[in-house]
């Protein structure tokens, strides 16, 4: 690889990362400012916009380890946040859902979050943003089907 597109490829992923941080730092001081880890708000999140789902299938959506999720779901069960119920589709099986505390934080908290983000982008104009959505999913798909380091 010539060395003008390796230092690109590596001002990608620092530009990349920086932008990442700037934004994460914004909300996630909000989240935690309402006494909730990142980990465990994307477990509401989720729930709240997908509605009950298996721990597996949380897991994959959220972006932890089984451990994880595990923990993150006991966690929020202990403060009455969401509740392991039967699936209706294999009683061995139990899905994770917001209770109806969950529900309420979530109505008080998601669009607050919401405007915390929309407040930190408030200086990219909307043509750009679009831009960059297109340009981020791009990138996504043609990097995951590069296979991983061995």
């Amino acid at each position: 690889m010539p060395a003008a597109t390796e230092s690109l490829d590596l001002k990608l992923w620092t530009v990349l990362a920086k932008a990442y941080d700037a934004l994460r730092a914004q909300a996630f001081a909000h989240i935690e400012r309402e006494g909730l880890t990142p980990g465990e708000f994307g477990v509401l999140d989720t729930l709240y916009h997908k509605g009950p789902m298996l721990l597996g299938e949380l897991q994959h959506r959220v972006l932890v380890t089984s451990g994880g999720i595990s923990y993150l779901a006991d966690r929020l069960a202990a403060r009455g946040l969401v509740a392991r119920r039967s699936y209706a589709a294999d009683r061995r099986t139990r899905e994770l859902a917001l209770t109806a505390k969950g529900e309420r934080l979530m109505q008080r908290v998601f669009p607050d979050h919401a405007a915390v983000i929309k407040a930190a982008l408030a200086g990219v104009d909307s043509e750009r943003k679009r831009a960059a959505v297109d340009l981020l999913r791009t990138i996504g798909r043609a990097v995951a089907e590069v296979p991983l380091p061995k």
